[in-house]
């Protein structure tokens, strides 16, 4: 077992960019042979224009359509399952409008962040591989490090949410078996710990392959498996209207004096229930945050941006129709008992299979998906620490461990340790605090106004030099305050539902 050095992955998958040597290093490398190492032994053609683009990276093959497939891979997740309970809570007169107001803010917030990829120019300007980077590269200071500790912070509490996903998935599976074992007489009430320790068991295990484009095939099935349960989730519904024969809800949300499983709904549980909602609706669209990432695998010409824009359109419109499908069928089927996880309300009646391969589902695309918003994060962590400590053995060193019928494997003990640690910490809070509807509320609230709207705008307005009062200035700055006003507001909303939700519960003691 011998160590090495670590060398950098060149691909990019989802959203996690690695970095690679540009041609520039290579020449250098050329020149200057006493500082090549045995990973870098690399050999110029004289045609190598032909395979690099205009930075000296690879030439990128991405088109409108991979980037489109990216996005609503992306956007399509656990997010969904609860766009049902958000419409009850809100009613037919405002929940499906708002569904459309968040999708068009995204959309045209997208467009404007897609034009921040190149720095001045949006054809020859410098490029910026990263959020981050374009963060750095047009406004500077500290607003690179507020935008960096929002972004981590965001990926940290996702791993969190799907954790908790995952488990009551998992239970939901579980329990179904056993009320049909019991001919119903069993409620089957069990704890969720042991499903979100399984669930982060596995995640430990697959957080320990190096980089995110040797697990490529585990972004494909999850993909597969988003729109697999999602296609289940509206059939049920349609499903279940037919045999009610009617549409269930109102116009105006769940009525007041419900009785919910956190008790009575009151006046002041109605207006928190409602700014959850919007909470639960912004982390349905959250894919700013891997926006750029995605429109740096586009190959040019034609520019990226113009591609980049089609693609976002094409997205935002897709996944807007399935979202009010989803949404709007499920509170037809279950009006104001609308459950949290649109695939729990079902209960565990026939076909019952059909549910349990739905469930199934969630948890494969949860396992893919955990990995997908968590690497970004292990990445940041193991580079900065890298670059902090180069010559520490600990940090860098990598050693060689043959894996029969797989190959070698590269063990680094900081990964080991450190991304072990992650996944320990995400499952000790899930299990503190597993309330799924009000995790994706902070998230939502949290993330959406600075990562969706505030830094596209005004990266934006500095990139294209718009003056201060003027008519465009004040337009986005409005609709920069509006969006911040929301964001507070379902902050607010999901905080409070935290709040009531403890009040049922003792830590690491929660059943269903």
């Amino acid at each position: 077992m011998l160590p090495r050095s670590r060398t950098l992955p060149s691909r990019i998958h989802h959203g996690v960019i690695e970095e690679r040597y540009d041609i520039r290093h290579y020449l250098e490398v050329e020149a200057r042979p006493e500082i090549r190492t045995e990973t870098e032994a690399i050999t110029i053609e004289p045609n190598y224009s032909k395979c690099f683009d205009d930075d000296g990276r690879l030439k990128r093959t991405g088109t409108f359509w991979t980037a489109t497939a990216h996005i609503i891979t992306a956007v399509i997740g656990s997010g969904v399952l609860s766009l049902a309970w958000a419409i009850a809570q809100l009613g037919w007169a405002i929940g499906p409008i708002v569904m459309i107001l968040f999708a068009g803010v995204n959309l045209y917030t997208s467009s404007l962040l897609t034009q921040c990829y190149r720095t001045d120019d949006s054809v020859t300007g410098q490029r910026n591989y990263t959020y981050t980077n374009a963060v750095k590269s047009i406004l500077g200071g500290k607003k690179v490090r507020i935008c960096g500790l929002i972004q981590y912070v965001n990926l940290f509490g996702i791993a969190i949410g799907y954790t908790i996903a995952a488990s009551v998935s998992m239970m939901a599976i579980k329990r179904s078996n056993c009320y049909h074992e019991s001919h119903g007489k069993d409620p089957c009430h069990m704890s969720s710990n042991w499903y979100m320790i399984t669930f982060g068991i596995a995640e430990v295990i697959l957080s320990q392959i190096p980089d995110f484009d040797q697990v490529w095939w585990l972004s494909i099935v999850a993909a597969i498996m988003s729109f697999t349960y999602s296609a289940v989730g509206l059939g049920l519904g349609v499903a279940k209207v037919a045999e009610n024969r009617t549409f269930q809800g109102s116009l105006m949300g769940i009525s007041i004096g419900t009785v919910t499983q956190a008790g009575t709904v009151t006046g002041t549980q109605k207006i928190w229930r409602s700014l959850q909602a919007l909470g639960a609706m912004a982390f349905a669209y959250s894919f700013s945050i891997i926006l750029i990432e995605i429109q740096d695998t586009l190959k040019s010409p034609p520019a990226e941006d113009k591609t980049m824009r089609k693609a976002t359109m094409v997205s935002i419109i897709v996944t807007t129709v399935f979202y009010i499908l989803c949404g709007s069928m499920g509170y037809a089927a279950f009006g104001d008992h609308a459950p949290g996880n649109l695939l729990t309300g079902f209960g565990f009646y026939n076909p019952y299979w059909l549910l349990d391969i739905a469930n199934f589902a969630i948890v494969v695309h949860l396992i893919g998906a955990y990995q997908v918003f968590s690497q970004p994060l292990f990445a940041f962590v193991e580079k900065w620490s890298a670059r902090k400590w180069p010559k520490n053995n600990f940090v860098t060193a990598e050693y060689e461990i043959p894996i029969p019928f797989i190959g070698m494997y590269q063990l680094n003990l900081f990964r080991l340790i450190w991304r072990t640690i992650f996944v320990l910490l995400t499952t000790i809070i899930a299990m503190l605090l597993p309330f799924f509807n009000d995790v994706v509320g902070i998230l939502g609230a949290f993330g959406f106004w600075p990562l969706t709207v505030y830094f596209p705008i005004d990266m934006y307005i500095s990139q294209k030099k718009i003056g201060k009062w003027t008519n465009r200035w004040i337009a986005l700055q409005i609709l920069s305050g509006c969006c911040l006003i929301i964001s507070i507001l379902a902050a607010v909303g999901s905080i409070a539902g935290v709040v009531l939700d403890l009040k049922t519960y003792k830590p690491f003691k929660t059943s269903y």
